[in-house]
């Protein structure tokens, strides 16, 4: 039988052993050491945790200058990635790429989706006039997923604020052909311009109101603010947004073809973040045209660029301006 030895001991002990427990990055990559290596020839040791979980990051650059929380992103596949998904992945932390398996204007108005779930100052509001029917705001109400116009004396942003219509105000509604101005709340709650997002959403919690139309000395309509997305800051705190618009990050896939530099030019008008140049063999003539073209063209929007698998491949497209790439080949490509 083995002797016990002092427990004060221990950490000498273990000094005193040939090599640790498991392998080092160096070693399990070293393939003249033990060849090829698959998942299943894995398996993470714990170690001696020092820290708090609340100190964990998992932030992950995507590309130069999209930085995002958790390292998730959906791909862009006419089964996997949509305006649904995107949201929730952008919400959650990651990016959605809306894949481009459909019409150039499809793919745009679900950017455009995306980009609307979620909004600090709403620049551009959707408005309506008081002579708008009831029957119209109940259309727009099915088309646009919400009820909250403000109303104009024209219909118009930067026109004078006259009131707001939202859903309690036509839910019960059954003569559609009644005007807007007829059943709109009037003299609402208003900011005025030049107020912070922060003071924005201060108001918006003491109002107890489902927006703050914001206005300008004269009482023009400016923007406006939404308490659903005051609630969803607070439901979502790792969100992807833009750190200027504060909305939801938006990714989406195009092709090479000449044919796609029009509908690149859809989706960036409807807020596109970044791009995907989507090819199963990215280090191409096409490929390379198409990322100059687009970095002349929209030289604010990031691209990533691929996919590729050799570093030869991957010196091509950095050296064209790709932003990110995409990396690995499989069947699927």
């Amino acid at each position: 039988m083995a002797a016990i030895r002092d427990y004060k001991t221990a950490l000498d002990f273990t000094k005193s052993l040939p090599r640790p427990d498991g392998l080092s990055v160096q070693e399990l990559m070293d393939s003249k050491i033990r060849g090829g290596l698959t998942y299943n020839d894995f398996l993470i040791l714990p170690g001696l945790v020092d820290f708090a979980s609340s100190e964990v990051s998992l932030q992950t650059k995507l590309t130069r200058n999209i930085t995002l929380n958790i390292p998730l992103v959906s791909s862009p596949m006419d089964t996997v990635t949509e305006s649904e998904m995107a949201t929730f992945m952008a919400l959650l932390g990651g990016i959605g790429f809306i894949h481009h398996n459909c019409t150039p204007e499809d793919q745009a108005d679900m950017v455009r989706r995306v980009k609307n779930y979620e909004n600090g100052f709403i620049n551009n509001p959707i408005v309506i006039s008081p002579t708008t029917t009831v029957g119209e705001a109940k259309s727009m109400k099915e088309k646009y997923g919400f009820a909250g116009f403000p109303v104009t004396t024209d219909g118009k942003r930067n026109a004078k604020l006259v009131g707001v219509i939202t859903s309690r105000d036509i839910q019960f509604v059954e003569d559609n052909s009644l005007l807007v101005q007829d059943v709109m709340t009037k003299n609402p709650v208003t900011g005025a311009q030049g107020i912070t997002l922060s003071e924005g959403n201060e108001i918006l919690k003491k109002i107890k109101k489902g927006r703050l139309l914001v206005v300008d000395e004269k009482g023009n309509l400016v923007s406006m603010l939404s308490r659903t997305d005051l609630m969803k800051n607070q439901n979502y705190p790792l969100a992807s947004k833009s750190a200027n618009t504060k909305q939801l990050l938006c990714g989406a896939s195009i092709g090479t073809m000449d044919a796609d530099k029009e509908r690149l030019r859809l989706l960036v008008k409807a807020g596109l973040d970044v791009v995907i140049l989507d090819s199963s063999q990215g280090n191409s003539i096409f490929e390379l045209n198409m990322l100059k073209w687009v970095k002349e063209s929209f030289p604010g929007l990031e691209v990533i660029a691929g996919n590729v698998v050799t570093r030869e491949q991957a010196a091509n497209l950095i050296a064209a301006g790709a932003d990110g790439l995409r990396i690995g080949m499989g069947t699927g490509s």
